[in-house]
């Protein structure tokens, strides 16, 4: 089978000829590659070399097509980006041409474009992985609304799979329940965690420093939370344009003693600190499969983060973790009642860490090769 993946996410090309990108995306799709006898790949590449979080497909003799990006922030960079259109167009046309099975990952700008030419090619049958928030009453951009109508359309979207993050209501029939995993059985039989709920309350930020996860709301939470007297410490992985903003404050309010930016880190050091670590924080506007939830609950974090897309089915409306509003005082103040109740947070770390632990890497691929095969 040539499997023909047409993406925006961006890629680069190192010395040795692999393509390297995103390491959480480059190990699901090295779980799709293997069941395929070649791989087409339409994206965008960038010149550079591999940052710490990116890494390289797995599968040797990738035919890939080199796309623009394409970028409508701007006047100028959307009169840019149709000039580029063309270009756009062609390259994922050949690779839907050469495919026998098309998959297409959403949503970005590049993907409406995907989901419009898809729609030439009904008897190729198509996969379809919405990392964004499918939920219906979702506010977003009129172009992400735009491709979840198209994909949810079984007259012009035909032989299609959609797999979406989360359950919801009043879907059509090839719109598919779907997860994503990050560890093994093997792992999950090496984790022999009891956590103690006692102060120094250890708690992580795990993610882009953007507005998006609003990181600095996470740095005031622990500040309220230090300024009440609760022994606690947080370290903040990641990285972005507000890790210079976050360490002046940092730095302004005396707080180096108990927030530490740890900046972008490997797995083996995020699992060490998922061990140690009691809760997960994400108050993220938007989320798609909020993975540094997933991950943490593997090790028996508890999550507090905001109910966006299916983080309340993750944590099955706060008896796997703590929902929390957008509103800091609320907030604080729910976070406080759980830390008074050591036997309460026993029962949902449990509980969190027996859901996240059924979706690991040989369940994914067992679900992926059922999804190609049915």
């Amino acid at each position: 089978m040539k499997f023909g993946i047409i993406t925006y996410i961006l890629h680069k090309e190192g010395i040795d000829g692999k393509f390297y990108s995103y390491s959480p995306y480059i190990s699901e799709m090295n779980i799709w590659m293997k069941l395929a006898d070649e791989t087409l790949i339409a994206a965008p590449k960038v010149s550079g070399t591999a940052s710490a979080i990116e890494t390289a497909y797995s599968e040797a003799g990738i035919d890939f097509y080199q796309i623009p990006t394409l970028n409508f922030t701007s006047l100028g960079n959307s009169f840019k980006s149709l000039l580029k259109m063309s270009s756009v167009i062609l390259g994922i046309l050949k690779v839907m041409r050469k495919a026998d099975h098309i998959h297409l990952r959403c949503p970005g700008n590049i993907s409406l474009i995907g989901c419009f030419l898809q729609i030439f090619f009904p008897k190729k049958p198509k996969t379809v992985k919405y990392a964004g928030n499918w939920d219906p009453k979702a506010v977003q951009p009129w172009s992400y609304k735009l491709q979840k109508k198209i994909l949810g359309n079984t007259f012009i979207s035909r032989n299609v799979k959609v797999l979406v993050y989360g359950k919801w209501p009043n879907q059509s029939a090839n719109i598919v329940p779907f997860f994503t995993a990050s560890f093994s059985e093997l792992e999950k039989e090496r984790i022999n965690l009891i956590k103690e709920f006692q102060p120094p309350f250890q708690f992580l930020f795990v993610g882009s420093l953007v507005e998006g996860k609003r990181p600095g709301y996470v740095v005031e939470l622990i500040e309220a939370l230090h300024n009440k007297g609760i022994k606690i410490k947080l370290d903040i992985f990641g990285d972005g344009p507000l890790k210079n903003d976050l360490q002046k404050y940092i730095s302004l309010q005396n707080l180096e003693h108990v927030i530490s930016i740890r900046g972008s880190v490997e797995i083996s050091e995020l699992k060490h600190a998922y061990k140690k670590a009691h809760f997960v924080i994400l108050p993220s506007k938007s989320e798609g499969w909020p993975k540094a939830v997933a991950e943490a609950m593997f090790f028996g974090c508890i999550p507090i983060a905001t109910p966006v897309s299916c983080v309340p089915w993750m944590l099955d409306n706060g008896n796997r973790g703590i929902l929390i509003g957008e509103e800091l005082k609320p907030a604080l103040a729910e976070i406080r009642n759980y830390l008074e109740d050591g036997e309460r947070l026993e029962a949902v770390s449990k509980a969190a860490m027996q859901w996240s632990q059924q979706y690991t890497l040989e369940k994914l691929e067992t679900e992926l090769k059922n999804v190609l095969e049915g």
